[in-house]
């Protein structure tokens, strides 16, 4: 049986302080989660009831065992998540200064597992028969990561609905024109890209959310989505329609996996065949009550509490 939703990315240990509005160097605990765009973005799907799995690569070592144990808890396949000899598992520290201030820490040195992704040992027949697949911006950034991301999109071939995860973190990169080739080249074999003003403008040198909108559809998406933070989300389509929905009130704890439950929530609705605003409107709620709690895989909302706070027009 295919999968609904295959991911191809990032993973690794997200440890949080227990303090909000702390320094990290005045931190005295931490919470331990399991982390990641790509992953938690299959996480979240998973937790709405979709048959996940995810392609990445760990340490051979306990917080890579750590993980493998996570995923299979929340009920992600993680037959494709492989180890790497040689290379420490990431963790990334944050800081919580709620609303809106979450400085993020990765230790990702040397090189991270997930970017020794290596195209020949993908299994590029379960990535064409997936209903969704994900990549993400930072897959782009090293190789072998890069080549095994593009192939997988080329062999891929647009079937389905195929995601494009735009990702952007500067660190990762020396600078936006050394990404945007291929980001380009990305677009080309995908339906959907996912961003915000930052990530749009990396992809398409355009930073107004509706002239990146076009840009995007222009690049050969079928659906572009603009995350504009306070302004809420922007989505239009190669039909003509869109959908712009404002974000739902919520008491901010930390926002760091507001965008993975959005993600998880927008290849629910595709899934399901929602209509535009329907699907933004249930991806905006996901990922306000993520951003509503510390952590961010074990915090992604069930169905009930994503209608809930449809319902309610704010987290409660």
């Amino acid at each position: 049986m295919a999968y609904d939703l295959i991911t191809m990315g990032r993973i690794g240990v997200d440890l949080y302080p227990l303090q909000t509005g702390v320094p990290l160097p005045q931190v005295t605990s931490f919470g331990k989660f399991l982390g990641g765009s790509a992953s938690n973005v299959a996480v979240a799907a998973a937790r709405l009831g979709r048959r996940t799995a995810v392609i990445t690569r760990t340490g051979d070592d306990p917080f890579g065992t750590y993980l493998h144990e996570a995923l299979q808890g929340f009920g992600v396949d993680d037959r494709w998540v492989t180890p790497v000899p040689g290379l420490p598992t990431p963790v990334t520290f944050c800081e919580v200064f709620p609303p809106d201030d979450f400085p993020l820490y990765f230790y990702r040195r040397p090189k991270a597992p997930d970017l020794e992704i290596d195209a020949h040992e993908l299994d590029l027949d379960a990535v064409r028969d997936a209903r969704v697949f994900w990549v993400t911006g930072t897959g782009l950034s090293e190789e072998p990561s890069r080549t095994a991301t593009l192939a997988a999109l080329a062999h891929r071939a647009r079937s389905g609905t195929t995601v494009f995860d735009l990702d952007w973190r500067p660190m990762f990169w020396t600078d936006p024109d050394a990404a945007r080739p291929f980001y380009t080249e990305a677009l080309r074999h995908t339906t959907v890209a996912v961003g915000n003003l930052d990530e749009v403008e990396v992809a398409t040198g355009v930073r107004e959310p509706h002239a990146a909108a076009r840009a995007l559809l222009d690049a050969g998406v079928e659906l572009a989505v603009v995350k504009q933070g306070p302004k809420g989300v922007l989505a239009v389509n190669s039909a003509g329609e869109s959908a712009e929905v404002p974000p739902l009130p919520v008491n901010v704890l930390n926002g760091l996996g507001a965008g993975d439950a959005f993600g998880g929530c927008l290849v629910h609705g595709l899934l399901a065949g929602w209509d535009l605003e329907k699907t933004m409107r249930h991806a905006n709620a996901a990922g306000a009550i993520v951003a509503s709690r510390l952590e961010c895989s074990s915090a992604m909302p069930t169905p009930a509490e994503i209608e809930a706070a449809v319902t309610a027009g704010a987290v409660q």
